[in-house]
């Protein structure tokens, strides 16, 4: 078994804490967070103590640090574990600057550490279907990649101001998808926006709405549309388009029943939000990774993906700034 310490006993840090509590391969021996209550309650759920970074990267029973505690501490966090020669996983974004979030992927390969982002959605069933539809040449030549992602509702003021935009916080995930649907490295990008959901995220100087594509060398196509408030529900929807046809992935529903009558046919709404819709793929991200640092050979998101796709959000921020497609560093 792997020891393990959870950094971050939010909303995310739970998730995880969950998943590794029920895992054969994990053992959870510290949970770390600056509430102490919020700490103490997730370590009562799992069987951990309450801990410190400082005692819990002394510990030589810790093979595992899980980050996911707020953006601005992971920087520290990852250069900390991977001179303690801990593994890593740690949620998106690496950070908010991508000369920052460079230097931590430098310090983990240079400490030879497996390190996982936190792109989930790679891990859905269904995503990860059409990927393997797409590798066996169901489509042919990848042409088109449309990823839909629109969320319920807003989240508060107080969070946006410290997101980093849309494009760092929620465009990130569909960035790294468009990169690993397209088989090719986006190297131009344009975007564009507006605040249309809530008129004080534009005060607050970010946007609710948002359109990017992304453009690689050969011509193949990325089309992305984000939005934070969707009226019937968690909108997450990917469709491929090629030489030889087209794959998708819909919407996931509670059930898959079907009624008619004299007003029409109806179905089950669109699940409610990222904890109901990717809860397999959270199991399954961590179940991966936990099996990649036990030895397999397993393909995960690393530490160049997550900076890969921060420099994609800098590079659609500059293109809704500038009007005009920006090229990828």
């Amino acid at each position: 078994m792997l020891g393990v310490v959870v950094i971050g006993a939010g909303r995310i840090g739970r998730i995880h804490a969950e998943n590794l509590n029920r895992h054969p391969l994990a053992d959870i021996r510290y949970i770390v967070d600056v509430v102490d209550s919020a700490a103490a309650d997730l370590a009562a759920l799992c069987g951990a103590k309450v801990g410190t970074v400082d005692v819990a990267l002394a510990d030589k029973a810790v093979d595992v640090v899980v980050i996911a505690s707020s953006t601005d501490t992971h920087a520290e966090l990852i250069g900390r574990a991977a001179r303690s020669g801990k593994a890593i996983f740690c949620e998106k974004p690496l950070d908010l600057d991508a000369a920052t979030a460079r230097q931590s992927v430098e310090i983990v390969e240079q400490f030879g550490i497996t390190m996982c982002v936190g792109f989930n959605r790679r891990h859905d069933p269904s995503f990860d279907r059409l990927k393997q539809d797409i590798d066996e040449g169901i489509v042919g030549d990848v042409e088109v990649v449309s990823i839909t992602s629109r969320d319920p509702s807003p989240p508060p003021l107080e969070y946006i101001e410290k997101s980093g935009g849309l494009f760092r916080d929620m465009m990130i995930h569909d960035f790294d998808m468009g990169r690993w649907l397209l088989g090719e490295e986006p190297v131009e990008v344009f975007a564009c926006g507006g605040a249309l959901a809530d008129k004080n995220i534009g005060k607050a100087g970010d946007i609710d709405t948002a359109i990017a594509v992304l453009k690689t060398a050969s011509g193949r196509l990325c089309q992305i549309t984000n939005s934070r408030r969707c009226s019937y529900g968690y909108d997450q929807r990917i469709e491929v388009f090629g030489s030889n046809g087209m794959v998708r992935a819909g919407n996931a529903r509670p059930t898959l029943v079907e009624s008619a009558d004299s007003r029409g046919f109806h179905k089950d709404p669109v699940l409610p939000f990222f904890l109901e819709r990717y809860a397999d793929a959270y199991r399954l991200q961590m179940d991966k990774f936990l099996r990649v640092v036990n030895g397999e050979a397993i393909t995960i998101p690393q530490g160049p993906d997550g900076l890969r796709a921060l420099q994609i959000a800098d590079a659609a921020q500059l293109a809704l700034e500038t009007g005009r497609p920006v090229s990828i560093d």
